[in-house]
């Protein structure tokens, strides 16, 4: 089968479009025919090296943790789906070497859903690693719930834009951080205030809507944005951190609760995301390119500012 692979760590050029052998699907697994592969900043990250020693790996690697496609095969042990059920999954697995840039991937029952009746494959594709860290930062480590106030940064990015229209689907006033050019995009999706980073301190902007602070951080940038978020929760309130460990410590002596998170695969979270979409309540923006072009995804990725989500097709 086709897939996109690389033998060693390195840059965009590593990744190579080759023939290897098709999987099968394993007890308590279905075998999905690829349509369509969702491109995360993770992806990059383990072409580059950096997740080495933190995530199990073997080559040849087909990297890839988001799918959208059709049940080809079922493995032993399964019944949650049939053969030529449209699903989509977020497909992380131990050990991480055969992902989704591939015409098949093998991937575990209870890590898919059946998806969106109104998405295109393409459109599905850009779900659900994304929507899944959203929808986990927010509702498990932030506790949002309505009358929340939530900011949330990189807020037209590929976590960044589900989580605006999850927080405040479900009552919260949320602010977001993102260039200008996408203020308009992130108010539509329900934020009731933007603050332009490149133009001010973010801190300023935040007090100025909102002057007592905010109960929950999403912080999708880490480094020195994380830690001048702290002086804008209120005491009680909780950051959480989707690119590292935030410093709990400090985080402490001021009244404030800090977690990272790595978002772990979840089909029933899955499939109550489906519902969001078909009700009208959730969307994607997605950039569409074909497998053989995962390189130059790759490097729009890697390159930062990506509104929405990139997407492979196959």
């Amino acid at each position: 089968m086709r897939a996109v692979t690389i033998e060693s760590f390195g840059g965009p050029e590593r990744l190579r479009l080759t023939d290897v052998p098709r999987p099968r699907a394993a007890r308590d697994e279905v075998l999905v025919r690829t349509v369509a592969a969702g491109v995360n900043p993770v992806d990059w990250k383990i072409r580059e090296g950096l997740l080495a020693d933190r995530l199990p790996h073997a080559f040849p690697l087909v990297l890839g943790w988001d799918v959208a496609g059709v049940v080809e095969e079922i493995g032993e042990g399964t019944s949650k789906f049939r053969k030529g059920d449209r699903i989509w999954a977020y497909a992380r697995k131990p050990v991480v070497q055969w992902g989704t840039y591939a015409e098949f991937v093998a991937v575990r029952e209870d890590h898919a859903a059946l998806m969106p009746t109104k998405l295109l494959f393409e459109e599905a594709a850009a779900v659900p690693l994304a929507a899944l860290t959203a929808y986990q930062s927010l509702f498990g480590r932030g506790r949002v719930e309505s009358g929340t106030t939530a900011l949330i940064h990189a807020a037209a990015g590929g976590v960044g834009h589900f989580a605006v229209q999850l927080a405040a689907g479900a009552g919260a006033r949320v602010y977001g951080t993102a260039s200008s050019a996408n203020h308009p995009f992130i108010l539509e999706l329900g934020a009731v205030g933007a603050i332009d980073y490149t133009r001010e301190d973010f801190r300023d902007g935040v007090r100025r809507m909102c002057p007592e602070g905010v109960d929950v951080v999403l912080d999708a940038v880490g480094g020195d944005t994380g830690r001048r978020s702290l002086d804008i929760v209120k005491k009680g309130g909780r950051l959480v951190s989707i690119v590292g460990e935030p410093d709990a410590g400090e985080a402490a002596a001021r009244g404030v609760r800090a977690e990272g998170l790595f978002v772990e695969p979840n089909g029933e979270q899955l499939a109550l995301l489906a519902r969001e979409v078909d009700r009208g309540r959730l969307r994607a923006r997605s950039r569409i390119f074909p497998l053989a072009e995962a390189a130059r995804a790759h490097a729009d990725s890697q390159a930062g500012h990506v509104s929405g989500k990139l997407v492979l097709t196959l």
